[in-house]
């Protein structure tokens, strides 16, 4: 006979529950404000790429000149070849490289004996052009002055 009052619980419980998540679903379609609109739901891009709810007629907006407009690569900008002086710091004839102080700022550059016009070592007083490179300066056309 227990066993028959045990399942009858059993049973008003799942019941019970099936209708408690039944009232749960009607009340959650009754109050539902998830739904948004059309309008509510799109969205523009402002001239600098910024997301916004304005629409584009009522936006301010700038007038952008066509010729500023450049395609493709940036511009090589041309540095002016200018001559530097300084001696040359230190020189390993070994591994061909070294390094000259320059004269008016004390910075180090870089030079190697593929860049070099005469033969140089260490002390010797040089003219050459400075080239930029991933890690800095590097010295090109190295003479040595007599």
């Amino acid at each position: 006979m227990a066993d028959n009052y045990n399942k009858k619980a059993l049973e008003q419980k799942k019941a019970k529950k099936k209708q408690d998540k039944l009232m749960r679903k009607e009340e959650r379609k009754a109050n539902n404000n998830k739904g948004k609109s059309l309008d509510e739901l799109l969205v523009y891009v402002d001239e600098y790429g910024n997301v916004t709810d304005v629409p584009p007629e009522k936006q301010n907006r700038i007038e952008i000149n066509l010729e500023d407009i450049q395609l493709g690569a940036a511009p090589i900008v041309v540095e002016e070849i200018k001559e530097f002086t300084g001696i040359v710091s230190s020189f390993l004839t070994d591994k061909a490289y070294g390094f000259i102080t320059e004269d008016n700022s004390r910075e180090s550059v870089f030079v190697h004996s593929n860049q070099m016009l005469d033969e140089i070592k260490e002390n010797d007083r040089v003219t050459y052009h400075k080239e930029r490179t991933p890690k800095g300066y590097s010295a090109i056309n190295v003479r040595k002055i007599n």
